[in-house]
């Protein structure tokens, strides 16, 4: 089994998105906590499956002014 590449997945899970905003791991849940709480004006973009969060590498680029930019150049 070979590692994923995380410039190609198309939703990361909150430890890697916070690791991708270097910010910590506690501080990544807060804002997708956020997110959620504020129906999407404030925090991390996420979505919920089944009982996990995941960050949707799309709305993570646009959040951070990346419009159109797939992770892979």
């Amino acid at each position: 089994m070979s590692a994923i590449d995380l410039t190609d997945a198309e939703v990361l899970t909150i430890d890697e998105a916070a690791a991708l905003l270097r910010i910590s791991r506690n501080a990544a849940y807060a804002a997708a906590r956020q997110w959620r709480a504020t129906g999407g004006k404030t925090g991390i973009p996420c979505i919920e499956i089944g009982r996990t969060l995941r960050v949707p590498r799309a709305d993570l680029n646009r959040l951070l002014g990346h419009a159109g930019h797939s992770g892979s150049d």
